[in-house]
C-alpha cells in the first residue's frame, strides 16, 4: 500500500500500524508527533492505529538546540 509520509510517497505492507511505521523509519523510541489525514494520533494508540492505502501522514520529531 502507498502512504504519503511528510510529502514523500512510500510503499508499505498492508495493515501496518503507526508503531510499525515508526519502527521501519527508525523513529520508534523518539518523541514523535503523528498526524494522519489531518488528525493527531494519540501516543497510546500508536500500536493499534492501522494505516490504509492513501493515508497522508506528517511526522514531527523534537530537535534540541540552543
Amino acid at each position: 500500500m502507498k502512504l504519503m509520509v511528510n510529502g514523500d510517497e512510500s510503499e508499505f505492507v498492508d495493515g501496518i500500524t503507526v508503531r510499525e511505521l515508526l519502527e521501519k523509519l527508525g523513529l520508534w523510541g523518539q518523541f514523535v508527533a503523528v498526524e494522519c489525514n489531518y488528525n493527531i494520533v494519540p501516543y497510546k494508540e500508536f500500536s493499534s492505529a492501522k494505516l490504509y492505502d492513501g493515508d497522508v501522514l506528517e511526522l514531527v520529531t523534537l530537535v534540541g538546540g540552543g
